[in-house]
Protein backbone atom coordinates (compact mmCIF):
# COMPACT_ATOMS: atom_id res chain seq x y z
CA UNK A 1 0.00 0.00 0.00
CA UNK A 2 1.50 3.30 -1.47
CA UNK A 3 0.41 6.73 0.81
CA UNK A 4 1.79 10.28 0.52
CA UNK A 5 2.13 11.72 4.48
CA UNK A 6 2.83 15.74 4.94
CA UNK A 7 6.65 16.40 5.18
CA UNK A 8 7.74 20.09 4.86
CA UNK A 9 5.61 22.50 2.39
CA UNK A 10 4.88 19.13 0.47
CA UNK A 11 4.77 15.21 1.11
CA UNK A 12 6.71 12.06 1.47
CA UNK A 13 5.48 8.85 -0.20
CA UNK A 14 5.59 5.64 2.07
CA UNK A 15 4.96 1.95 1.25
CA UNK A 16 2.94 0.06 4.03
CA UNK A 17 2.07 -3.65 3.84
CA UNK A 18 -1.63 -3.89 2.69
CA UNK A 19 -3.06 -4.87 5.92
CA UNK A 20 -2.52 -0.98 6.86
CA UNK A 21 -5.62 0.59 8.32
CA UNK A 22 -6.05 4.02 7.42
CA UNK A 23 -8.05 7.22 9.13
CA UNK A 24 -8.66 10.32 7.94
CA UNK A 25 -11.10 12.59 9.79
CA UNK A 26 -14.20 13.47 8.40
CA UNK A 27 -13.63 11.20 5.71
CA UNK A 28 -13.10 7.39 7.17
CA UNK A 29 -16.03 8.11 9.30
CA UNK A 30 -18.25 11.03 8.34
CA UNK A 31 -19.02 14.11 10.61
CA UNK A 32 -22.66 14.65 11.66
CA UNK A 33 -24.62 16.76 9.40
CA UNK A 34 -23.53 20.70 9.53
CA UNK A 35 -25.80 23.63 9.50
CA UNK A 36 -26.70 24.14 5.91
CA UNK A 37 -24.76 27.87 4.87
CA UNK A 38 -28.21 29.63 4.40
CA UNK A 39 -29.32 28.50 7.71
CA UNK A 40 -26.17 29.13 9.99
CA UNK A 41 -27.64 32.78 10.51
CA UNK A 42 -30.67 31.50 11.73
CA UNK A 43 -29.78 28.94 13.82
CA UNK A 44 -27.43 31.16 15.39
CA UNK A 45 -29.62 34.26 16.09
CA UNK A 46 -32.14 31.52 17.37
CA UNK A 47 -29.42 30.11 20.23
CA UNK A 48 -28.19 33.75 20.92
CA UNK A 49 -31.83 34.57 22.00
CA UNK A 50 -32.18 31.32 23.90
CA UNK A 51 -29.83 31.33 25.91
CA UNK A 52 -29.35 28.92 28.33
CA UNK A 53 -29.10 29.63 32.21
CA UNK A 54 -28.95 33.15 32.23
CA UNK A 55 -31.46 36.13 30.27
CA UNK A 56 -30.61 37.03 26.67
CA UNK A 57 -28.46 40.00 25.62
CA UNK A 58 -31.10 42.42 25.51
CA UNK A 59 -32.23 41.94 28.87
CA UNK A 60 -28.39 42.47 29.97
CA UNK A 61 -27.62 45.59 27.79
CA UNK A 62 -28.88 49.18 27.96
CA UNK A 63 -27.84 52.17 26.82
CA UNK A 64 -24.57 53.52 28.73
CA UNK A 65 -23.59 49.31 28.90
CA UNK A 66 -19.67 48.61 28.27
CA UNK A 67 -19.47 45.19 26.40
CA UNK A 68 -16.61 43.42 25.63
CA UNK A 69 -16.98 40.59 22.97
CA UNK A 70 -13.71 38.15 23.60
CA UNK A 71 -12.68 36.15 20.26
CA UNK A 72 -10.19 33.18 19.39
CA UNK A 73 -7.28 33.73 18.06
CA UNK A 74 -6.29 32.54 14.53
CA UNK A 75 -5.12 28.95 16.20
CA UNK A 76 -8.82 28.50 16.70
CA UNK A 77 -11.45 27.76 14.08
CA UNK A 78 -12.02 28.92 10.47
CA UNK A 79 -11.76 31.76 8.20
CA UNK A 80 -14.40 31.20 5.61
CA UNK A 81 -17.11 33.43 5.20
CA UNK A 82 -19.79 31.87 7.37
CA UNK A 83 -17.36 31.07 10.51
CA UNK A 84 -18.65 31.21 13.29
CA UNK A 85 -17.20 34.17 14.72
CA UNK A 86 -17.53 36.29 11.62
CA UNK A 87 -21.42 35.25 11.60
CA UNK A 88 -21.97 35.44 15.99
CA UNK A 89 -20.38 38.54 16.30
CA UNK A 90 -22.45 40.78 13.73
CA UNK A 91 -25.65 39.53 15.19
CA UNK A 92 -24.81 40.24 18.60
CA UNK A 93 -23.65 43.33 17.54
CA UNK A 94 -27.37 43.86 17.02
CA UNK A 95 -28.77 42.63 19.94
CA UNK A 96 -27.02 45.23 21.64
CA UNK A 97 -27.57 47.89 19.66
CA UNK A 98 -31.21 47.06 19.80
CA UNK A 99 -30.77 47.33 23.30
CA UNK A 100 -29.90 50.64 23.50
CA UNK A 101 -25.71 50.36 23.83
CA UNK A 102 -23.53 52.42 21.57
CA UNK A 103 -20.91 51.42 18.94
CA UNK A 104 -18.26 53.77 20.92
CA UNK A 105 -19.18 51.64 24.32
CA UNK A 106 -17.88 48.31 22.56
CA UNK A 107 -14.30 46.62 22.68
CA UNK A 108 -13.09 43.44 20.48
CA UNK A 109 -10.10 41.55 22.13
CA UNK A 110 -8.40 38.85 20.07
CA UNK A 111 -8.27 35.64 23.32
CA UNK A 112 -4.77 34.97 22.33
CA UNK A 113 -3.89 34.47 25.97
CA UNK A 114 0.13 33.75 26.01
CA UNK A 115 -0.01 33.12 21.89
CA UNK A 116 1.56 35.28 19.75
CA UNK A 117 -0.41 38.62 18.79
CA UNK A 118 -1.94 38.76 15.82
CA UNK A 119 -1.13 40.79 13.34
CA UNK A 120 -3.92 43.25 11.49
CA UNK A 121 -3.58 41.18 8.87
CA UNK A 122 -4.70 38.14 11.02
CA UNK A 123 -7.41 39.94 12.89
CA UNK A 124 -8.66 40.83 9.53
CA UNK A 125 -8.53 37.65 8.66
CA UNK A 126 -10.42 35.88 11.67
CA UNK A 127 -13.48 38.79 11.63
CA UNK A 128 -13.55 39.38 7.96
CA UNK A 129 -14.25 43.10 6.32
CA UNK A 130 -17.47 44.52 7.35
CA UNK A 131 -15.87 44.21 11.21
CA UNK A 132 -12.86 44.89 10.90
CA UNK A 133 -13.33 47.83 8.79
CA UNK A 134 -16.19 49.53 11.34
CA UNK A 135 -14.32 48.67 14.64
CA UNK A 136 -10.25 48.64 13.63
CA UNK A 137 -9.77 52.41 12.54
CA UNK A 138 -11.22 53.45 15.57
CA UNK A 139 -9.23 51.17 17.82
CA UNK A 140 -11.85 48.83 19.35
CA UNK A 141 -10.23 46.17 18.07
CA UNK A 142 -7.25 44.58 20.72
CA UNK A 143 -4.87 41.25 21.41
CA UNK A 144 -4.77 40.34 24.77
CA UNK A 145 -1.47 41.68 26.84
CA UNK A 146 -0.62 38.87 29.56
CA UNK A 147 2.07 41.42 30.53
CA UNK A 148 0.18 44.61 30.40
CA UNK A 149 -0.38 45.22 34.15
CA UNK A 150 -2.02 48.79 33.61
CA UNK A 151 -4.81 46.34 32.18
CA UNK A 152 -4.98 43.42 34.10
CA UNK A 153 -6.76 42.68 37.70
CA UNK A 154 -5.82 40.49 40.30
CA UNK A 155 -8.72 38.05 41.77
CA UNK A 156 -6.74 36.32 44.33
CA UNK A 157 -6.87 32.67 43.87
CA UNK A 158 -9.71 29.60 43.57
CA UNK A 159 -10.42 27.89 46.71
CA UNK A 160 -7.72 25.48 45.34
CA UNK A 161 -5.08 28.12 45.69
CA UNK A 162 -4.99 28.44 41.60
CA UNK A 163 -3.73 32.61 41.18
CA UNK A 164 -6.41 34.17 39.02
CA UNK A 165 -5.03 37.54 37.27
CA UNK A 166 -7.95 38.61 34.34
CA UNK A 167 -8.30 41.22 31.67
CA UNK A 168 -9.47 44.32 33.38
CA UNK A 169 -11.52 45.41 30.24
CA UNK A 170 -13.38 42.19 30.59
CA UNK A 171 -13.61 42.28 34.42
CA UNK A 172 -14.92 45.88 34.01
CA UNK A 173 -17.57 45.65 31.55
CA UNK A 174 -20.81 45.70 32.19
CA UNK A 175 -21.45 42.63 29.12
CA UNK A 176 -18.86 40.47 28.59
CA UNK A 177 -19.79 38.30 25.87
CA UNK A 178 -17.62 35.06 25.16
CA UNK A 179 -17.41 33.58 21.16
CA UNK A 180 -15.98 29.94 21.70
CA UNK A 181 -15.17 26.84 19.58
CA UNK A 182 -16.64 23.50 20.45
CA UNK A 183 -14.10 21.62 18.80
CA UNK A 184 -12.10 18.48 20.10
CA UNK A 185 -8.91 19.90 22.08
CA UNK A 186 -5.85 17.68 23.78
CA UNK A 187 -6.19 19.89 26.56
CA UNK A 188 -9.13 19.08 28.35
CA UNK A 189 -10.98 17.54 26.04
CA UNK A 190 -12.54 21.13 24.06
CA UNK A 191 -11.81 24.17 23.38
CA UNK A 192 -14.71 27.22 24.08
CA UNK A 193 -16.48 27.31 27.73
CA UNK A 194 -14.93 27.95 30.77
CA UNK A 195 -11.54 26.99 28.53
CA UNK A 196 -11.42 29.83 26.61
CA UNK A 197 -11.91 32.54 29.26
CA UNK A 198 -9.07 30.87 31.76
CA UNK A 199 -6.55 30.25 28.98
CA UNK A 200 -6.91 33.44 26.48
CA UNK A 201 -7.63 36.41 29.03
CA UNK A 202 -5.06 35.67 31.93
CA UNK A 203 -1.97 35.95 32.71
CA UNK A 204 1.22 32.95 32.94
CA UNK A 205 0.39 32.31 36.57
CA UNK A 206 -2.75 31.48 35.90
CA UNK A 207 -1.68 28.98 33.01
CA UNK A 208 1.19 27.81 35.40
CA UNK A 209 -1.22 26.29 37.47
CA UNK A 210 -2.51 23.80 35.13
CA UNK A 211 -0.06 23.67 32.11
CA UNK A 212 2.64 21.83 33.59
CA UNK A 213 3.86 18.19 34.58
CA UNK A 214 2.09 17.72 37.76
CA UNK A 215 -1.04 18.52 36.19
CA UNK A 216 0.06 16.80 32.05
CA UNK A 217 1.11 14.14 33.28
CA UNK A 218 -1.42 12.72 35.68
CA UNK A 219 -3.30 9.67 34.42
CA UNK A 220 -6.57 11.38 33.87
CA UNK A 221 -4.80 13.43 31.08
CA UNK A 222 -4.00 10.91 28.90
CA UNK A 223 -5.96 9.67 26.96
CA UNK A 224 -7.68 13.16 26.82
CA UNK A 225 -10.97 13.87 28.35
CA UNK A 226 -13.44 16.42 29.98
CA UNK A 227 -13.21 15.42 33.52
CA UNK A 228 -9.36 15.81 33.90
CA UNK A 229 -7.93 17.78 36.53
CA UNK A 230 -7.38 20.32 34.33
CA UNK A 231 -10.52 21.09 32.65
CA UNK A 232 -11.73 20.68 36.58
CA UNK A 233 -9.23 23.75 36.73
CA UNK A 234 -10.75 25.81 33.70
CA UNK A 235 -13.87 25.53 35.23
CA UNK A 236 -13.06 26.48 38.70
CA UNK A 237 -10.95 29.37 37.14
CA UNK A 238 -13.43 30.55 35.08
CA UNK A 239 -16.50 30.44 38.04
CA UNK A 240 -13.77 32.42 39.79
CA UNK A 241 -13.60 35.08 37.30
CA UNK A 242 -17.45 35.03 37.46
CA UNK A 243 -18.22 35.51 41.22
CA UNK A 244 -15.14 38.41 41.41
CA UNK A 245 -16.76 40.13 38.51
CA UNK A 246 -20.68 39.77 39.81
CA UNK A 247 -21.63 38.49 36.14
CA UNK A 248 -21.77 35.46 34.09
CA UNK A 249 -20.25 35.59 30.76
CA UNK A 250 -22.47 35.17 27.93
CA UNK A 251 -21.15 32.41 25.82
CA UNK A 252 -21.70 31.52 22.09
CA UNK A 253 -19.90 28.28 20.96
CA UNK A 254 -20.30 26.70 17.89
CA UNK A 255 -19.52 23.04 17.81
CA UNK A 256 -17.65 22.42 14.37
CA UNK A 257 -16.71 19.72 12.30
CA UNK A 258 -13.71 18.63 10.39
CA UNK A 259 -13.91 21.70 8.17
CA UNK A 260 -14.56 24.00 10.89
CA UNK A 261 -18.13 24.32 9.73
CA UNK A 262 -21.18 24.77 12.59
CA UNK A 263 -22.76 21.16 13.56
CA UNK A 264 -24.87 23.38 16.57
CA UNK A 265 -24.64 26.89 18.26
CA UNK A 266 -25.00 26.80 22.01
CA UNK A 267 -25.69 30.22 23.81
CA UNK A 268 -25.70 31.31 27.26
CA UNK A 269 -24.31 30.64 31.30
CA UNK A 270 -21.35 28.39 30.48
CA UNK A 271 -21.59 26.25 33.60
CA UNK A 272 -25.24 24.84 32.00
CA UNK A 273 -24.24 25.40 28.33
CA UNK A 274 -21.09 23.65 28.21
CA UNK A 275 -22.62 20.06 29.04
CA UNK A 276 -24.92 20.49 26.23
CA UNK A 277 -22.56 21.62 23.87
CA UNK A 278 -20.33 18.47 24.30
CA UNK A 279 -23.29 15.97 24.10
CA UNK A 280 -23.27 17.24 20.85
CA UNK A 281 -19.57 17.65 20.09
CA UNK A 282 -19.07 14.07 21.52
CA UNK A 283 -20.45 12.68 18.56
CA UNK A 284 -17.84 14.13 16.06
CA UNK A 285 -15.06 13.77 18.13
CA UNK A 286 -15.12 10.80 20.24
CA UNK A 287 -15.22 8.18 17.53
CA UNK A 288 -15.46 4.54 18.30
CA UNK A 289 -14.13 3.43 15.69
CA UNK A 290 -10.91 0.86 16.16
CA UNK A 291 -11.78 -3.03 16.35
CA UNK A 292 -8.24 -3.87 17.78
CA UNK A 293 -5.17 -1.70 19.29
CA UNK A 294 -2.22 -0.38 16.93
CA UNK A 295 1.46 -1.28 17.03
CA UNK A 296 2.26 1.46 15.09
CA UNK A 297 0.86 4.99 14.10
CA UNK A 298 2.33 6.66 10.92
CA UNK A 299 1.49 9.97 9.93
CA UNK A 300 3.41 12.85 8.16
CA UNK A 301 4.52 16.48 9.90
CA UNK A 302 4.22 19.85 7.33
CA UNK A 303 6.40 22.60 8.53
CA UNK A 304 3.52 24.78 9.38
CA UNK A 305 0.38 24.12 10.74
CA UNK A 306 -1.70 25.10 14.25
CA UNK A 307 0.41 27.34 16.56
CA UNK A 308 2.39 28.62 12.68
CA UNK A 309 5.37 28.53 10.51
CA UNK A 310 8.13 25.82 11.87
CA UNK A 311 5.97 23.92 14.02
CA UNK A 312 6.73 20.87 12.10
CA UNK A 313 10.89 21.54 12.15
CA UNK A 314 11.16 23.18 15.55
CA UNK A 315 12.24 20.47 17.47
CA UNK A 316 10.41 21.16 20.72
CA UNK A 317 7.20 22.17 19.05
CA UNK A 318 8.01 18.70 17.28
CA UNK A 319 7.42 16.68 20.02
CA UNK A 320 4.35 18.76 21.64
CA UNK A 321 2.72 17.80 18.03
CA UNK A 322 3.83 14.04 18.39
CA UNK A 323 2.39 14.30 22.21
CA UNK A 324 -0.61 16.10 21.21
CA UNK A 325 -1.90 12.73 18.95
CA UNK A 326 -0.87 10.43 21.47
CA UNK A 327 -3.51 12.13 24.45
CA UNK A 328 -6.26 11.62 21.53
CA UNK A 329 -5.55 8.10 20.46
CA UNK A 330 -3.93 6.38 23.83
CA UNK A 331 -7.26 4.22 23.60
CA UNK A 332 -6.51 2.75 20.37
CA UNK A 333 -2.54 2.53 21.17
CA UNK A 334 -0.92 -0.88 22.35
CA UNK A 335 1.29 -0.77 25.22
CA UNK A 336 4.42 -0.87 23.41
CA UNK A 337 3.04 1.37 20.50
CA UNK A 338 5.73 2.91 18.42
CA UNK A 339 5.15 6.25 16.40
CA UNK A 340 6.44 7.05 12.67
CA UNK A 341 6.57 10.54 11.90
CA UNK A 342 8.00 12.58 8.29
CA UNK A 343 9.34 15.67 8.95
CA UNK A 344 12.18 17.54 7.44
CA UNK A 345 13.45 18.77 11.31
CA UNK A 346 16.07 20.86 9.25
CA UNK A 347 16.63 22.64 12.91
CA UNK A 348 13.90 26.24 11.55
CA UNK A 349 12.83 27.30 14.89
CA UNK A 350 11.43 30.49 13.78
CA UNK A 351 12.98 32.44 16.03
CA UNK A 352 10.38 35.51 15.44
CA UNK A 353 7.45 33.57 16.97
CA UNK A 354 9.63 31.32 19.58
CA UNK A 355 12.67 33.58 20.12
CA UNK A 356 13.30 31.22 23.43
CA UNK A 357 12.89 28.03 22.31
CA UNK A 358 16.59 27.34 20.92
CA UNK A 359 17.89 28.38 23.77
CA UNK A 360 15.86 25.75 26.12
CA UNK A 361 17.08 23.16 23.64
CA UNK A 362 20.52 24.26 24.20
CA UNK A 363 19.66 23.77 27.77
CA UNK A 364 18.18 20.35 27.72
CA UNK A 365 21.30 19.14 25.90
CA UNK A 366 22.95 19.69 29.27
CA UNK A 367 23.97 20.11 33.10
CA UNK A 368 21.52 16.23 33.84
CA UNK A 369 18.65 16.91 31.61
CA UNK A 370 17.27 13.40 31.47
CA UNK A 371 13.98 14.07 30.24
CA UNK A 372 11.87 17.15 29.78
CA UNK A 373 9.94 17.63 32.95
CA UNK A 374 13.98 18.09 34.38
CA UNK A 375 13.67 21.79 32.51
CA UNK A 376 10.65 22.61 34.57
CA UNK A 377 12.74 23.89 37.06
CA UNK A 378 13.52 27.13 34.76
CA UNK A 379 9.60 28.01 34.22
CA UNK A 380 10.02 31.61 36.08
CA UNK A 381 13.36 32.21 34.83
CA UNK A 382 12.14 32.63 31.19
CA UNK A 383 8.41 33.74 31.78
CA UNK A 384 10.26 36.75 33.47
CA UNK A 385 12.93 37.55 31.11
CA UNK A 386 12.10 41.08 30.29
CA UNK A 387 13.31 40.66 26.40
CA UNK A 388 11.51 37.55 26.17
CA UNK A 389 8.45 39.27 27.07
CA UNK A 390 8.92 42.86 24.75
CA UNK A 391 9.00 40.31 21.95
CA UNK A 392 5.77 38.90 23.15
CA UNK A 393 4.02 42.47 23.54
CA UNK A 394 5.60 43.89 20.47
CA UNK A 395 7.24 41.45 18.11
CA UNK A 396 4.38 39.06 18.08
CA UNK A 397 6.40 36.15 19.45
CA UNK A 398 4.50 33.90 22.08
CA UNK A 399 4.94 34.17 25.25
CA UNK A 400 7.98 32.74 27.17
CA UNK A 401 6.08 30.61 29.77
CA UNK A 402 4.61 29.02 26.53
CA UNK A 403 7.49 27.16 25.56
CA UNK A 404 6.94 25.21 28.83
CA UNK A 405 3.61 24.36 28.33
CA UNK A 406 5.29 22.90 24.88
CA UNK A 407 7.55 21.05 26.86
CA UNK A 408 5.32 19.89 29.65
CA UNK A 409 3.10 18.22 26.78
CA UNK A 410 6.15 16.84 24.91
CA UNK A 411 6.98 14.52 26.98
CA UNK A 412 3.90 12.64 27.44
CA UNK A 413 4.53 10.72 23.89
CA UNK A 414 8.05 9.35 24.96
CA UNK A 415 5.99 8.45 28.59
CA UNK A 416 3.39 6.90 26.22
CA UNK A 417 5.22 5.29 23.38
CA UNK A 418 8.31 2.46 22.82
CA UNK A 419 9.58 4.53 20.61
CA UNK A 420 9.36 7.41 17.79
CA UNK A 421 10.92 7.89 14.89
CA UNK A 422 11.55 10.77 12.74
CA UNK A 423 12.10 10.04 9.31
CA UNK A 424 13.64 12.41 6.00
CA UNK A 425 14.83 14.62 9.06
CA UNK A 426 17.81 16.83 7.03
CA UNK A 427 19.49 17.74 10.52
CA UNK A 428 18.51 14.47 12.92
CA UNK A 429 20.61 15.38 15.23
CA UNK A 430 17.97 17.92 16.52
CA UNK A 431 15.28 14.88 17.43
CA UNK A 432 17.70 12.45 18.52
CA UNK A 433 18.41 15.81 21.21
CA UNK A 434 14.53 15.21 21.98
CA UNK A 435 15.36 11.40 22.75
CA UNK A 436 13.56 10.20 18.73
CA UNK A 437 15.11 7.76 16.32
CA UNK A 438 16.13 9.16 13.09
CA UNK A 439 15.66 6.92 9.99
CA UNK A 440 15.58 7.70 6.42
CA UNK A 441 12.50 6.53 5.17
CA UNK A 442 9.15 5.11 6.37
CA UNK A 443 10.03 1.87 5.31
CA UNK A 444 13.63 1.67 7.06
CA UNK A 445 11.92 2.77 10.73
CA UNK A 446 8.96 0.32 10.20
CA UNK A 447 11.70 -2.36 9.69
CA UNK A 448 13.63 -1.31 12.75
CA UNK A 449 10.60 -1.28 14.83
CA UNK A 450 9.52 -4.56 13.73
CA UNK A 451 12.79 -5.78 14.88
CA UNK A 452 12.64 -3.94 18.03
CA UNK A 453 9.62 -3.50 19.30
CA UNK A 454 6.20 -4.73 17.66
CA UNK A 455 7.32 -7.82 15.93
CA UNK A 456 6.88 -9.01 12.26
CA UNK A 457 2.56 -8.54 11.83
CA UNK A 458 2.23 -5.37 13.31
CA UNK A 459 -1.29 -3.74 13.69
CA UNK A 460 -0.44 -0.41 11.70
CA UNK A 461 -2.63 2.65 11.43
CA UNK A 462 -2.20 4.94 8.78
CA UNK A 463 -3.25 8.88 9.53
CA UNK A 464 -2.92 11.54 6.80
CA UNK A 465 -3.68 14.60 7.27
CA UNK A 466 -3.47 14.43 11.11
CA UNK A 467 -1.81 17.96 11.26
CA UNK A 468 -3.98 19.09 8.13
CA UNK A 469 -7.44 19.01 9.52
CA UNK A 470 -9.61 19.04 12.73
CA UNK A 471 -8.30 16.15 14.72
CA UNK A 472 -11.00 13.63 16.64
CA UNK A 473 -9.95 11.74 19.64
CA UNK A 474 -10.23 7.97 18.32
CA UNK A 475 -12.24 5.03 20.66
CA UNK A 476 -12.03 1.54 20.43
CA UNK A 477 -15.77 0.18 18.90
CA UNK A 478 -15.82 -1.92 22.44
CA UNK A 479 -15.83 0.35 25.47
CA UNK A 480 -14.52 -1.80 27.72
CA UNK A 481 -10.74 -1.90 25.91
CA UNK A 482 -10.81 1.70 26.19
CA UNK A 483 -7.56 2.81 27.66
CA UNK A 484 -6.31 4.02 30.37
CA UNK A 485 -8.54 5.18 33.43
CA UNK A 486 -11.87 5.16 34.84
CA UNK A 487 -13.84 8.29 33.86
CA UNK A 488 -17.25 9.76 34.48
CA UNK A 489 -18.88 12.13 32.23
CA UNK A 490 -20.17 12.41 28.95
CA UNK A 491 -18.05 10.09 26.99
CA UNK A 492 -19.32 6.52 26.63
CA UNK A 493 -16.06 5.54 25.34
CA UNK A 494 -14.57 5.62 28.00
CA UNK A 495 -13.80 2.47 30.45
Amino acid sequence: MKLEFEYGHGTMAAELPDSTDVFIPGQTVPDPPHIPEDKIAEETLKSIRNPMGMPPLTELAHKGSKVVIVFPDRVKGGEQPTSHRKTAIPLILNELYSAGVEKKDILLICSNGLHRKNTEREIHGVLGDELFNEFWPTHQIINHDSEDYEHLVDLGTTERGDPVLMNKYVYDADVAVLIGHTQGNPYGGYSGGYKHCATGITHWRSIASHHVPSVMHRKDFTPVSGTSLMRTKFDEIGQHMEKCMGKKFFCCDAVLDTYSRQIAVFSGYAAVMQPESWKVADKRTYVHWADKKYDVLVFGMPQFFHYGEGMGTNPIMMMQALSAQVIRHKRIMSENCVIICSSLCNGFFHKELWPYLPQMYEMFQHDQMNILPDMNRYGEYFATNEEYIRQYRYCNAFHPFHGFSMISCAHIAEMNTSAIYIVGAQEPGYARGMGMKTRATFEEALADAKRKYVGENPNILALPLTFKTASVHLCMKDPSQNSTHVEVGNHPCCG
